[in-house]
């Protein structure tokens, strides 16, 4: 099931084996699906993956988007994928039939849109912007805005983006500047400028419909005076057709690092007086309003790190066994040794494990979110709701920042595999490199989801969803323990859990005392501790699962007889999976996890010297 992108058996192994998705599809909402339906998901997905999209990775970044005359042009190889991808209904997958959609469990759609996301996320960041704004729309839109906008953005007829950011309000979105001013017929002329618009503006549709936000004149400062509206690129008429154009204009494209494929823009609204937008849902509720569609882009973020950290971690392996290279080093001293392939040198099989634990661990957490999103939806009682879209909400910073995060550590990684040939555009490791750093920086960057973290999700529920977190990981730690090969490795998980469920206690007691300061001064460091005892968390769960599963391919006696073990996993696939899961939990749990108890204790020391340096200080 390789494909240089996704290992589709891993992605079955959370599916069925970790999460069990089948449960969900016995329940009333998703009661079409099944594991044959989304076994031809999966396929369908990875087909296009690779044989579509994937062509237009380089070819897209060599050609990036051009501004010529007031049109902004994507690559050209564009045109037809989107086209195809969009007939494909994957624009509007998890919508409900009603509305054109297929009604896909987010689980499902989240596995089968990690290969598309590993083969040319640039691309795919216009149909997911698109379903992004058309699903504000079909939560607070009028049935007349549903009727004229959402229907046609489903279909991918039209297109949509997110209009937060100005030049001197990004993080601050309370600062924005751009205005809305009442008209008698009841829309709005909105004046202003957002900057850095992802899929801001392109041909790849005739029209972009634009939620903005905007202050209301008249309306309070900060966010609290926020409202959302409906601006589309060119006006609507009333039999459906498209009307003269909106005085929405293009500033500029930006010149990116990485992402090329995408068109970044500047948008100038009202520039000659004449931009009219409709109020989306009530006045001054805007913030709450586009939040709905800023954690599920958060997600999205998440997926887009672990897309490109698996892509860059199957070319490393890839690469490593073809690359013949070096005597292996209990040959050194045999002058006739012959080269080998660099999977056979410790240290290139160190930083391949090392990538395949974060890689793996990173699917199951993003998966698990996704799963937590289906579960509250089906949920039966009052209390499992909370449960579960609690559990969401703590862990939607970790999937933005904590993935994206990591996405860079594994791209670089993944050009050390390669040497000086992943430097070069000869080899795709670079690109990976390039377009994962964005991850880090948009949809909020990674230290403020590390604020959210700390200073609102370790809160909320008064703090039950955070000990309903440890009490999984407890729970886990048990399971673990009753496996003899697991035993000592579970007792790391257990040691890096409780220190960081002290951490949080301390930060709990921290921040209605003097020392207010150390948890948010700590924030970015407490929220990568609580990736990895996450990570160590679901690969340990994983572990549990493959012994059982190696457990009845080899026998009764198979898993404590390692030769044979061994024997059967180079002529299994199978078992050579489970292997290689045991391998990675073990790997991560005396590599990564003795290091969080520390980590911890040095947040716990609640040294202030950042916060005391002189300014001056940092350059003399």
């Amino acid at each position: 099931m390789g494909n240089l992108l996704v290992n589709g058996r891993d992605q079955r192994f959370v599916l069925y084996e970790q999460l069990g998705v089948e449960k969900i599809f016995q329940s009333e909402k998703y009661a079409d699906y099944s594991r044959e339906v989304a076994e031809m998901m999966l396929g369908e997905a990875e087909k296009m993956a690779v044989e579509d999209v994937l062509p237009t990775y380089d070819k897209g970044d060599r050609e990036g988007c051009t501004l010529k005359d007031g049109v902004v042009s994507v690559p050209q190889c564009y045109h037809q994928l989107y086209k195809k991808f969009c007939e494909a209904g994957w624009i509007a997958a998890t919508k409900s039939p009603d509305i054109g959609g297929q009604g896909m469990p987010v689980t499902l759609f989240a596995a089968c849109t990690e290969p598309f996301n590993a083969a040319n996320f640039a691309f795919m960041m216009y149909p997911g912007l698109t379903w992004g704004a058309a699903g504000l729309i079909e939560k607070y839109g009028t049935e007349a805005q549903k009727s004229t906008y959402m229907t046609r953005m489903l279909t991918g007829e039209w297109a949509g983006t997110m209009c937060l950011t100005e030049p001197n309000a990004g993080t601050d979105v309370g600062a924005i500047r751009t205005t809305a001013k009442r008209r008698p017929d009841g829309t709005f002329s909105i004046n202003g400028t957002k900057m850095f618009i992802s899929s801001g503006d392109h041909n790849l549709t005739e029209n972009i419909i634009h939620p903005v936000l905007a202050r209301i004149e008249g309306d309070p400062a900060g966010t609290g005076g926020i409202s959302l509206f409906i601006v589309p690129k060119y006006r609507v008429n009333d039999d459906g057709s498209l009307g003269e154009a909106n005085d929405v204009v293009t500033g500029n494209i930006e010149h990116k690092m990485g992402i090329r494929g995408s068109a970044t823009a500047t948008l100038n609204f009202g520039e000659n007086g004449n931009c009219i937008g409709e109020l989306l849902g009530e006045e001054r509720k805007g913030m709450k309003i586009m939040f709905l569609m800023m954690n599920e882009a958060r997600l999205e973020v998440g997926m887009q790190g672990l897309g490109h950290a698996t892509a860059a971690y199957e070319h490393a392996v890839q690469y490593a066994k073809e690359r013949v290279q070096s005597r292996p080093i209990w040959e050194m001293e045999n002058p006739a040794a012959e080269a080998v392939p660099i999977i056979q040198h410790p240290d290139v099989r160190r930083m391949l494990l090392w990538m395949k634990s974060y890689v793996e661990g990173i699917r199951a957490m993003n998966y698990f979110i996704a799963y937590c999103v289906d579960l509250a939806s089906i949920a039966g009682t009052k209390e499992e709701k909370e449960k579960w879209f609690g559990m969401m909400e703590l862990l939607t910073p970790l999937s933005k920042a904590f993935s994206s995060d990591m996405a860079v550590e594994i791209a670089s990684l993944a050009i050390d595999v390669y040497g000086g040939y992943g430097y070069i555009q000869e080899y795709p490791i670079e690109q990976y490199m390039r377009d994962a750093k964005i991850a880090c920086l948009y949809e909020g960057t990674n230290g403020i989801q590390a604020l959210d973290l700390v200073g609102r999700k370790l809160a909320q529920n008064k703090g039950k969803n955070a000990m309903n977190l440890f009490a999984m990981i407890g729970e886990t730690c048990q399971a673990a323990r009753k496996c003899e090969e697991l035993k000592p490795y579970a007792a790391f998980l257990e040691e890096a859990y409780t220190s960081l469920a002290g951490l949080t206690m301390k930060f709990k007691d921290w921040s209605a005392s003097a020392n207010m300061f150390i948890p948010i001064l700590n924030a970015r460091p407490y929220l990568m501790i609580m990736g990895d005892v996450v990570v160590g968390w679901l690969l340990m769960q994983a572990a549990a699962i493959s012994a059982e599963k190696l457990g009845s391919i080899l026998g009764a006696d198979g898993l404590s007889a390692k030769p044979k073990r061994r024997a059967e996993a180079r002529k299994n696939s199978e078992a050579a999976f489970y292997e290689g899961k045991l391998a990675a939990a073990k790997f991560f749990a005396t590599t990564v996890l003795p290091a969080v108890k520390g980590r911890c204790r040095s947040i716990e020391i609640a040294d202030k010297a950042p916060l005391e340096i002189l300014e001056e200080s940092f350059s003399v």
